[in-house]
């Protein structure tokens, strides 16, 4: 099994090595002088094209009137003189009297399934752009790649040169899921032009399917302008038109025991596929959602093949293992084995799945292996963006702005040497960018990030902007890395996006240029209300300090007072009003449900930022809700007491020491064990996490809303003569060790709410070190090291 897993990765070795070869430019005459292309002609060939090659020439001639204004004209004859855009995926064309320029052998890129040489010929007096499909389909990738290349402004468009481009894809599956449902934070707001349009932008990058939701999440939407059957019927047609497979996800969320629901879901299922005009692959979670054991499971995937194979006779079926357990996993191969299934495609790997390299050595080798990666969330996920700061976890939630191209680049060619490809999990608009770098890397590996951004922001921004966009994106990236309060480049990032709007006005209403225009101003907004409400508690505390001298009650008052001033006068107002606008504007442009009072979004995780941009970033809520409690308290001294303990809370004195564990900001003693450097194809467990709690809206300390499976934390330099105690808090009782030595703590039963402290052997501190451990399980969320 491990001898065919090198093998996968050996082939697609050797193929990203001829690709790289084949991408080397050769060209001859005009050189460095960008050939004029704005009274180009495009020429196709005579006759009935196939759906791809069609699609082709009308796609060029569209894109470039939208941005240039000029109509191209069409012809199926290569003109005597002028400027030629030639597309065919023929090996030859009689009656073009000229021979096509492909070159010979039998494994060029441009001779591989989806394959495409683009070269500019120069030499003639009739100078022609070629466009050479090894197949329908290649025609219109190589047209989607020149208008990648071209340099346009308005009734002018033209070309670099020299230039000479093949190259064919390494992973025969590169798609996205665009289901229509109420769930999606934009999708259900649009019509079928706009999916037309979405489907055509991938696709221009390289994308060669798209997914489908006809059955799940049948919740009625406010945003629908098509009702989703007919949609479900539309997105089959439009996958036809530009000949791009169309996938559907169809999970079963009922016990699949029940006969009446499992006969009228198989009813539901012939029904779509009757009337679906292209359908070319059945995907069935096993969980996620679904709780049906695969003795169930599979008996009903035959009964959909005998349904879809008659209708759709290339289509095959697709199962997850998501949620199964071990046994039942097993269960499931030896079928695969015993029965080998016609009707079966592969597997499907998503969140929850078993680990993709041991996937594919159990898998037997004429089934293909598909990765369902989840690009669309933030935290709480397949893939949690790394070493998050908490500020962000709090206010953008799941499904914030994240366009992340290095991040997901890196994801993509950990796991994707085992796989057939991927289809995406997408829930919406916010992950645009991560979209196209995935569907870039998968038809080249080793596609520069850099590069593919300034083809995304070439092509859907303009030229004159491109460069400047595609490094401000990277810098949105950057926003994320590392403390927010200590991210300077915070600020210049959003520097950086005010001169581009200024320099680039006509892009105020494309949605991807608002995107990046929210998230600039909400990471700045976070940024500052970060930094404004921590010193608000800082000065708090300092009064709770004097509680004392001041009393309880007045202490507790003017603490509030100072906490307030984040409502009555709030950081950077400015930006918080540009928010506003900006949410409002996305909303009016794609649909993009940022509130769920305000845009009707279908849940407060669904990306409804504007509804948690000004969630608290100290712990305002959580104190208003102590000092009720505390006012409660019979007597003076207890009162004091306990706002002493809050006072110091993370500042313990002099020769102490506090970690808030899953805070990036505030956890300087973990024990990390290389956990900032772990890949993708790792647990992820060492990378900060952030319970979902009171729909977002919880009021608990902000320490108690984060953690990280870190095993324990690490301390030097301390006084072998002093008495130190640990104490920590934990949802649970935690078994503590120090040292590796077992030790006792004071407290059983805690919950969260309660310090739990551990006497230090004064032996284990004669060298000045300490590491006091947990194991990878236990959940901490604070530890202190007091210093008596």
């Amino acid at each position: 099994m491990k001898f065919r897993v090198m093998k996968v990765r050996k082939s697609l070795a050797v193929g990203c090595i001829g690709l790289l070869c084949a991408l080397t430019a050769s060209s001859s005459g005009w050189a460095g002088e960008p050939v004029n292309l704005t009274d180009s002609v495009v020429v196709v060939r005579p006759g009935d094209l196939p759906n791809a090659e069609r699609a082709a020439a009308t796609v060029l001639i569209e894109e470039v009137e939208k941005r240039t204004g000029l109509r191209w004209a069409t012809s199926s004859a290569l003109p005597s003189s002028g400027i030629a855009i030639a597309i065919t995926s023929a090996a030859e064309v009689p009656g073009w009297g000229r021979d096509l320029p492909r070159r010979p052998g039998e494994d060029l890129p441009e001779s591989r399934p989806e394959g495409y040489r683009l070269v500019v010929d120069t030499d003639s007096a009739s100078p022609v752009v070629w466009i050479l499909g090894a197949d329908p389909r290649g025609a219109f990738f190589g047209v989607g790649r020149l208008l990648q290349e071209l340099e346009w402004s308005k009734g002018r468009v033209q070309l670099p040169v020299p230039l000479d481009i093949a190259t064919a894809p390494v992973y025969p599956i590169r798609g996205h899921q665009l289901g229509y449902r109420h769930r999606a934070n934009s999708y259900d707001a649009w019509d079928d032009k706009q999916y037309e349009q979405h489907i055509r932008d991938l696709a221009i990058f390289g994308a060669n399917c798209v997914e489908n939701i006809p059955f799940e999440d049948d919740r009625p939407s406010p945003h629908m302008p098509i009702p989703r059957k007919e949609m479900n019927l539309r997105i089959g047609e439009i996958c036809d038109r530009y000949d791009i497979d169309h996938w559907v996800w169809t999970p079963a969320t009922f016990d699949l025991n029940d006969e009446d629901r499992r006969t009228k879901h198989l009813k539901e299922h012939e029904d779509f596929y009757r009337e679906c005009k292209r359908l070319d692959a059945v995907f069935f979670p096993g969980g996620d959602p679904g709780n049906n054991p695969p003795e169930l499971v599979l008996p009903f995937l035959e009964d959909l093949a005998k349904l879809l194979i008659p209708l759709h006779p290339k289509a095959r079926i697709w199962l997850s293992l998501q949620k199964f357990s071990g046994g039942e996993i097993r269960d499931s191969y030896r079928y695969i084995e015993r029965e080998k299934p016609t009707w079966f495609g592969g597997i499907v790997s998503g969140p929850s799945s078993p680990a993709i390299p041991r996937t594919r050595e159990q898998l037997p080798k004429q089934y293909k292996l598909r990765h369902y990666p989840d690009i669309t969330h933030n935290k709480l996920c397949q893939y949690p963006f790394p070493w998050w700061d908490q500020a962000y976890a709090l206010t953008l939630g799941r499904e914030g702005i994240n366009p992340c191209p290095v991040f997901y680049a890196r994801v993509h060619n950990a796991l994707a040497p085992y796989t057939d490809g991927f289809l995406t999990y997408s829930d919406g608009i916010h992950d645009d960018v991560n979209k196209i770098i995935w569907t870039v890397r998968g038809w080249n590996p080793d596609a520069d990030v850099r590069e593919a951004l300034v083809g995304y922001t070439r092509f859907f921004f303009g030229p004159e902007v491109a460069e400047e966009a595609a490094d401000g994106i990277l810098a949105l990236e950057k926003n994320w890395v590392g403390p927010v309060a200590l991210n300077g480049s915070i600020d210049a990032t959003l520097t950086h996006w005010r001169h581009l709007e200024e320099k680039a006005p006509q892009l105020s209403t494309n949605w991807r240029w608002q995107l990046c225009l929210l998230r600039a101003n909400y990471d700045a907004y976070v940024r500052h209300r970060l930094i404004y409400e921590g010193k608000l508690e800082q000065q708090a505390n300092a009064v709770l300090a004097e509680a004392g001298s001041l009393g309880a009650d007045a202490a507790m008052d003017a603490a509030l007072d100072i906490l307030n001033r984040t409502v009555t006068d709030p950081a950077r107002p400015d930006l918080r009003k540009r928010i506003d606008t900006l949410c409002d504007d996305m909303f009016n442009s794609i649909g993009l449900q940022t509130s769920v009072e305000r845009h009707q979004a279908s849940g407060s995780e669904r990306g409804a930022i504007l509804d948690f941009v000004d969630y608290p970033l100290n712990d305002r809520w959580w104190l208003e809700d102590e000092f009720a409690k505390i006012r409660a308290l019979a007597s003076e001294a207890e009162k004091v007491k306990r706002l002493k303990v809050i006072s110091a809370w993370e500042n313990p004195g002099p020769g102490s020491f506090y970690d808030d564990l899953g805070n990036i900001a505030k956890m300087p003693h973990v024990i990390l064990d290389g956990g900032e450097d772990s890949g993708p194809g790792s647990s992820w467990r060492l990378t900060p996490s952030f319970p979902w709690r009171d729909s977002g809206y919880s009021r608990a300390r902000l320490s108690w809303q984060c953690y990280i499976r870190a095993p324990g934390v690490a301390y030097e330099h301390l006084d072998p003569e002093a008495t130190y105690t640990v104490r920590l808090t934990s949802p649970r009782t935690t078994s503590v060790r120090m040292d590796g030595e077992r030790v006792r703590g004071t407290v059983e039963d805690a919950g969260v709410t309660e310090f739990q402290e551990f006497p230090v052997p004064k032996e284990l501190i004669a060298d000045g070190k300490l590491e006091v451990t947990w194991g990878m399980m236990g959940s901490v969320a604070e530890v202190w090291l007091l210093k008596d």
